[in-house]
């Protein structure tokens, strides 16, 4: 019996010696893009806002995305509590612009932060607000991984 146990344990140690080994041999491949690429990822974003709809705005997310809004308290962790997000903010017919940012590439990953200014057609009220996006390639397209907002503290 000492020694059936034996083999077991040598045989289960040589199969994580043998997926470790797999896995620290195994190297990513990164996928290329460019910072103008990723800037056109928020013109994507900006312009599924224009539908109206929140289900294609939150079709820019990842799955396991979060959303720290601007115009509300509440993380947004799920695609359901995302789209409640945009159901309300969608109701006033926002509008982003860009006024500057930073865009930083990564393997398989890119950092876009900076200023922008929502214009309200509904109410023609102009917000300026930070920035900050995550983005990641999911093998098949780049999506949001994490997105911050938050009004400008100090008034002009």
């Amino acid at each position: 019996m000492k020694l059936f146990g034996a083999v077991v344990l040598s045989l289960l140690l040589f199969g994580c010696a043998t997926k470790q080994g797999v896995q620290a041999s195994r190297t990513e491949e990164c996928r290329s893009i460019s910072e103008q690429e990723i800037a056109a990822l928020f013109d994507r974003w900006n312009q599924s806002l224009q539908t109206g709809d929140p289900h294609k705005v939150t079709a820019n997310y990842a799955e396991t995305a979060i959303l720290l809004p601007t115009v509300s308290n509440q993380p947004r962790l799920t695609t359901a509590e995302r789209e409640d997000y945009f159901q309300k903010f969608l109701m006033d017919r926002p509008s982003g612009k860009i006024n500057s940012r930073r865009i930083y590439l990564g393997c398989n990953s890119a950092v876009d932060a900076g200023l922008y200014t929502f214009t309200f057609a509904r109410t023609g009220a102009m917000v300026a607000a930070r920035y900050t996006y995550t983005y990641a390639w999911d093998g098949k397209q780049w999506l949001i991984t994490s997105h911050h907002s938050s009004a400008m503290p100090e008034k002009k």
